[in-house]
């Protein structure tokens, strides 16, 4: 990012300082991502450095600084990549269960970002920011299954808008505990973070966010259940936490099922993804088979 020079308009007084750089980015780069040159003294608000609870005044003048390189970039690494397709735009990956997406608070290496950086040779999007190039979506660490990845900002951008305006359709395979009764339903019951647990979500109706998961039996076992699930929203751990509301929480899942789960893994994967292709300027889909 090179140095930028802006003056908030009458209409941006009183936004706070992360939110209007946001929306003056326009998307290109996440709010995650601001906030983190703004923690590093990479954003002056007349000369000064300032906080992302900033709120605009009339007549400010704001500078956004480079960041560092030292501070945001991940290092390659050469860790084998399950690739289902690639083109010049993006690639589609099958991401193993057990493998963190981005590096973050106490994961420096061993992730996705560090494969990708070690295959792509650094040709990827930064529209979700430096510390996650070509990331335009994620799954959680413990589920295994498909990805989109963008080797530029403008398919990256034009992913996300999919993502944003539910246009991605994806569906997923989960084997979850006990017997589902119905042979399918929708669950529609907002999320929001755990009141005691930072790092879990739960279903709560205040401070909370829609969240709708539909799904489908595929078979029934004499003590668990396959079902084929398909993600209205896109909340975090939405399938989990929707999934133990129900009274069936996905097998090997230790945060919101057994915390003592004798199984391999968490038994959730994204197994189909179907887009519209910004540079083919078509739908394309893929698959990838449940590997349980």
């Amino acid at each position: 990012m090179e140095k930028i020079h802006i003056k908030p308009g009458i209409k941006d007084v009183g936004l706070r300082l992360d939110m209007f750089l946001n929306a003056y980015f326009k998307g290109l780069y996440s709010r995650t991502y601001l906030q983190k040159i703004i923690s590093l003294g990479g954003v002056l608000v007349n000369s000064a450095a300032a906080k992302s609870n900033y709120k605009i005044r009339e007549h400010d003048e704001i500078d956004v600084l480079p960041v560092p390189a030292q501070e945001c970039a991940s290092k390659p690494e050469n860790i084998k990549l399950d690739i289902l397709y690639e083109d010049k735009d993006l690639l589609v990956v099958n991401k193993p269960a057990g493998m963190v997406v981005h590096p973050g608070a106490g994961v420096k290496c061993g992730t996705l970002v560090n494969a990708l950086l070690y295959y792509c040779k650094g040709l990827l999007s930064i529209a979700a920011g430096e510390s996650r190039p070509g990331i335009v979506h994620r799954l959680d660490k413990d589920t295994s299954g498909i990805m989109l990845v963008a080797k530029n900002n403008y398919t990256h951008r034009r992913l996300a808008k999919q993502f944003k305006q539910r246009e991605v359709q994806r569906r997923y395979v989960a084997r979850v505990t006990g017997v589902v009764e119905f042979d399918g339903d929708q669950i529609n019951l907002p999320l929001g973070r755990h009141v005691k647990n930072r790092e879990k979500m739960m279903v709560r109706f205040s401070d909370a966010k829609e969240a709708i998961t539909k799904y489908k039996v595929l078979k029934r076992f004499s003590d668990s259940t396959l079902l084929e699930i398909w993600p209205v929203t896109g909340r975090t751990h939405q399938i989990r936490v929707h999934m133990k509301a129900i009274g069936h929480p996905i097998i090997g899942d230790t945060k919101y099922g057994d915390s003592k789960s004798p199984a391999a893994r968490q038994m959730l994967h994204a197994d189909w993804i179907r887009f519209f292709h910004p540079g083919l300027k078509k739908y394309v889909e893929f698959s990838s088979p449940a590997p349980f």
